[in-house]
């Protein structure tokens, strides 16, 4: 904070932010970023040396995070031809890539097999089949399990259960492993887990890991990320040393001793680091407060799809006015489009600047354009310098897909 009680993130004024790059915006504190990947990465090499961290990057698929997740050290997994493509665009080392999907096309698994990625996560046999046609030579993949694990998370996050979308039932495993052997251009190396997202207590993970080391012994294992983050001053998530400690021993207990062991962390690097900034267009009292910003659901839809809640504060006089409990609202026509509910702000006015914590986890992933909302342009802050990574969205972007084009 400055010493005019404004906001700075990773040096930077919020009111410099707003003026010079414009609201709604995406805020980073790339510093943050950088120690978040290092902590895992060294974290898990220190407990696990023969391991790899990948950072899941539907978290957060800008190609300047894939270059950064790059730099430090981190491998990438991919859930689609578009994310595969950014981060091929940001040079990641092509056999540092994993390529996720439950219902893969012929194009991305084409462009997987002719990069060379390292692995191509299995989720069903059509990716197996698919996989033998268009490869020209043994493609590593890794089998994605369902290790029968819910954790207690949103049903909309939960991966881990018995009646989940993704990966292979216990009891098909056999089945589809000898599938494999009797393919020319597939080469089994291993075992894929997910159990879910925003997962609070480390109990599920070890039960996970516990699981697939009763199927069988392989070179590798992924056992997925889902690590949660604080949101709220209520919440309590493990520290990233507790759930190092207990997936590491759960692995030490069950999995061979020479196995490489690979996590896949996303919301858990980047959630943390990043901020929405706003710009108070309204406030309202009516039957309530209400506070209305130039945002909403157009560039943060986790609220509206898993009632996720989140911390907001006024970023240009942090300890200035007395606490008022409003409603904070976005401009979305939607009664939904509640950023956050019952929330103590200094007495807002309009104008004034509104920061919402902990959005740097799917809210850029998420962005669309209801209402005709233009996606935010997103900024990397460090040593008191910002950059631009990803451009605020114009509407000759938007008009240049339609038919006929107004512009």
């Amino acid at each position: 904070m400055s010493e005019d009680d404004v906001l700075l993130i990773g040096g930077c004024s919020v009111e410099d932010l707003a003026s010079t790059y414009g609201t709604p915006l995406y805020v980073y504190d790339e510093a943050g970023l950088r120690a978040q990947a290092r902590a895992l990465s060294d974290g898990l090499r220190a407990r696990w040396p023969n391991s790899e961290v990948l950072f899941a990057s539907k978290s957060f698929p800008a190609v300047a995070m894939y270059r950064l997740a790059a730099e430090e050290g981190l491998s990438v997994d991919v859930a689609g031809l578009g994310e595969l493509q950014f981060a091929l665009a940001a040079r990641v080392p092509a056999d540092r890539l994993y390529l996720h999907g439950n219902a893969k096309s012929d194009d991305e698994i084409r462009l997987a097999v002719e990069t060379h990625i390292a692995a191509i996560i299995v989720d069903n046999t059509d990716d197996l089949h698919r996989i033998e046609r268009l490869a020209a030579e043994p493609q590593n993949v890794l089998l994605r399990v369902i290790p029968g694990v819910a954790p207690d998370v949103h049903a909309s996050q939960s991966t881990g259960g018995q009646d989940s979308k993704f990966g292979v039932p216990l009891d098909q495993l056999d089945d589809v492993v000898r599938l494999i052997a009797r393919l020319e251009h597939v080469t089994l190396i291993g075992i894929h887990l997910h159990i879910g997202s925003q997962v609070l207590e480390t109990e599920p993970f070890v039960r996970a890991v516990e699981a697939i080391g009763r199927v069988g012994e392989y070179p590798v294992y992924n056992i997925g990320g889902g690590l949660g983050v604080q949101y709220t001053f209520d919440e309590d998530p493990p520290s990233v040393e507790a759930y190092l400690d207990a997936v590491v021993a759960a692995a030490a207990r069950v999995l061979p001793a020479g196995a490489k062991l690979l996590i896949e962390p996303g919301r858990s690097i980047v959630a943390r680091a990043g901020v929405t900034l706003y710009r108070v267009n309204t406030v309202k009292r009516s039957g309530k407060s209400f506070v209305a910003v130039d945002g909403g659901m157009a560039d943060n839809m986790d609220i509206a799809l898993t009632g996720q809640r989140y911390e907001a504060l006024i970023a240009n006089r942090v300890d200035g006015g007395l606490p008022e409990t409003v409603d904070l609202v976005g401009r979305q026509c939607e009664s939904g489009d509640r950023l956050r509910a019952d929330i103590a702000l200094n007495q807002p006015v309009v104008g004034d600047l509104v920061v919402m914590t902990t959005t740097g986890a799917y809210a850029y992933t998420m962005a669309n354009n209801y209402n005709g909302a233009l996606r935010p342009a997103v900024v990397f802050c460090a040593d008191g310098k910002s950059r631009v990574v990803v451009a605020r969205e114009s509407i000759d972007d938007l008009l240049r897909l339609q038919e006929p084009a107004a512009l």
